[in-house]
């Protein structure tokens, strides 16, 4: 199992005027979105980020490289066993808007009698590893948690990606005190996967509010790990 998938919106406070009815949605503020998925532990593995806020969780996982690496073969091998069948594909959970696919495990929305019950209950507990994932990268940084203040929607990008790695380095650093059943190893990305990735299509090269004060993401994030 991969655990859990699912998006996140990051208010854009500064979106330019001739995108906003884009970014928003209904009589809300301009966002974001943040696809990803996280494991028990809060790993976040993979993170596309750059969608509208007009987009709901379905098209954004259209736009989504979600499963190249499934498709291109870089994914981690894996092979498990349940009722008897074996599996040699990963699968999400996920809640009620995503797609009926095989890949995906959705809850029961109206569980009959008690194997039903208990599968809703389980499966709903642990699909919260992915919000809970959000909520941890929010409270670490305060920069995700605030409205972006930046104009430009690459350097956006820097920001957000540079705190998932900031985040997965403390994630790495904790794991030794972890109890695990299987090896940690198998989820970590080779460099030539793309299951990280953003959506520029938007982009622009105006002017950003900060000037060059936002050095690159791997600056920024080497310097902000060393105050964690």
């Amino acid at each position: 199992m991969i655990e859990s998938i699912d998006c996140m919106h990051w208010e854009w406070k500064n979106c330019p005027h001739s995108w906003k009815g884009l970014y928003t949605r209904g009589a809300g503020k301009p966002t974001i979105v943040l696809e990803a998925v996280a494991s028990q532990d809060l790993w976040i593995w993979h993170a596309f980020f750059g969608p509208p806020g007009t987009l709901n969780d379905i098209n954004v996982l259209d736009r989504s490289p979600v499963f190249d690496d499934i498709i291109y073969g870089r994914a981690p091998k894996l092979k498990f066993t349940v009722n008897g069948h074996t599996y040699h594909r990963a699968y999400y959970l996920t809640d009620g808007i995503y797609p009926k696919w095989p890949t995906f495990i959705q809850s029961i929305s109206l569980p009959q009698g008690p194997e039903a019950k208990l599968f809703a209950e389980r499966q709903e507990s642990a699909r919260k590893d992915v919000e809970r994932a959000f909520g941890v990268l929010q409270a670490r940084f305060a920069i995700v948690r605030d409205p972006a203040l930046l104009w430009d929607k690459e350097k956006i990008s820097n920001i957000i990606r540079a705190c998932i790695i900031l985040h997965n380095m403390i994630v790495e650093d904790e794991r030794d005190g972890y109890t695990y059943q299987y090896d940690t190893n198998m989820w970590l990305e080779g460099e030539i996967s793309r299951s990280s990735e953003v959506d520029l299509s938007f982009s622009t090269d105006m002017p950003t509010n900060l000037g060059n004060i936002i050095p690159t993401w791997r600056i920024f994030a080497t310097k902000a790990y060393m105050n964690v």
